[in-house]
C-alpha cells in the first residue's frame, strides 16, 4: 500500500495555501466584515444589557404576548428569564443571546433571499447542495481554524463560525416553503394577471411563512448549539462557564451553566413556535 500513500492528494496544502492567499490579498474585506459583525455584535449587547433586567424580561414576555396570544407561554418564558436571574447568570445569558440573534438577523437576511433564488432556479440549488452539505456535516471545530485565521479572537470569530454552521438551515427551509406552493395558486395568480414579484410575495411567501419560520427556529436552536464552542475561540455567553467548568472537572458549574443553555432553548422555542394546524 506504500505506492497509494506515496502519492497522497495535498487536500491540506490546498487548503492552507487558499487560506493563506485570501489572509494576504483579502484582507481589507475580512477587516471590513468584522468591523459590521462587531458593530451588530455591539448595538444588540447595548440593547440587552443597558436596561434593567427587569425590563428586557418584560419585553421579552411583551413579544412573546404578540406571537403567541398565550399567557402561559409568557409565564414560562417570565419564569425562565427570572430563574436565569436567580442563578446569577444574567450576563453570560445576554452576552449569548446576542450571539444567537446576531447569527439570526445574518443567516436569516441572507439564508432567505438565496433560498428564494434557489427555489425559482433549480440548477442553482443542484449546484449548492453539495455545498449546504459539506456546510452542516463539516466538523464545526474545523470552522474554527479560518475564523481565528481571518478575525482573530474574541465575538466576531464565534459568530461568523455559527453563521457557515447556521445558514444552510433557512436556505433549505425557505426553498421547500416556496417550491411547495400548490401549482394551482400560482396558476390563479397568474390567470388573475399577478407579475412574478407580485406572486412572490402574495402567494409563495405566505404560504412559506411557517417553513420560513421554523427555518428561524432552526437558526436559534442551531446558533445555541455553537455557544459552547464559540466560546473555546474567545466568544463570551454561556458558553465560557461551561468550558470552565470541563476544565475544571467542576460538576455544580457544568450543570448550572448547562441547564441555563436549556432553558433558554426552550423559552426561544415556545416563544417563536409556529401553528400549522
Amino acid at each position: 500500500m506504500n505506492w497509494l500513500t506515496d502519492t497522497k492528494i495535498p487536500v491540506g496544502r490546498v487548503a492552507a495555501d487558499g487560506f493563506d492567499w485570501l489572509q494576504i490579498n483579502g484582507a481589507w474585506f475580512f477587516d471590513g466584515l468584522a468591523d459590521a459583525m462587531e458593530a451588530l455584535i455591539d448595538a444588540v449587547l447595548w440593547v440587552l444589557q443597558t436596561p434593567h433586567p427587569l425590563l428586557v424580561v418584560a419585553a421579552f414576555v411583551a413579544l412573546t404576548w404578540a406571537l403567541q396570544r398565550s399567557w402561559k407561554t409568557c409565564l414560562l418564558v417570565a419564569l425562565g428569564f427570572l430563574f436565569i436571574l436567580n442563578q446569577g447568570y444574567w450576563e453570560e445569558t445576554t452576552e449569548s443571546l446576542t450571539l444567537v440573534l446576531s447569527a439570526c438577523v445574518v443567516c436569516m437576511g441572507v439564508g432567505v433571499p438565496i433560498g428564494i433564488a434557489a427555489a425559482h432556479r433549480p440548477r442553482l440549488y443542484r449546484a449548492m447542495r453539495p455545498v449546504l452539505d459539506l456546510m452542516q456535516t463539516l466538523p464545526t471545530f474545523v470552522y474554527l481554524i479560518p475564523a481565528i485565521v481571518f478575525f482573530g479572537i474574541g465575538m466576531v470569530p464565534g459568530l461568523i463560525a455559527t453563521v457557515i454552521f447556521v445558514l444552510p438551515a433557512p436556505i433549505r427551509l425557505t426553498h421547500l416553503g416556496v417550491t411547495s406552493t400548490p401549482k394551482p395558486l400560482l396558476e390563479a395568480a397568474q390567470a388573475f394577471g399577478a407579475t412574478p414579484r407580485q406572486t412572490l410575495f402574495k402567494v409563495e411567501l405566505p404560504y412559506a411563512f411557517p417553513q420560513i419560520m421554523a427555518g428561524l427556529n432552526q437558526t436559534i436552536m442551531l446558533s445555541l448549539s455553537m455557544v459552547v464552542i464559540a466560546a473555546l475561540v474567545g466568544a463570551d455567553g454561556l458558553g465560557v462557564p461551561v468550558v470552565r467548568a470541563l476544565n475544571q472537572v467542576n460538576t455544580s458549574l457544568g450543570f448550572e451553566s448547562g441547564f441555563i443553555i436549556v432553558v433558554v432553548a426552550i423559552m426561544l422555542d415556545r416563544m417563536l413556535r409556529v401553528d400549522r394546524s
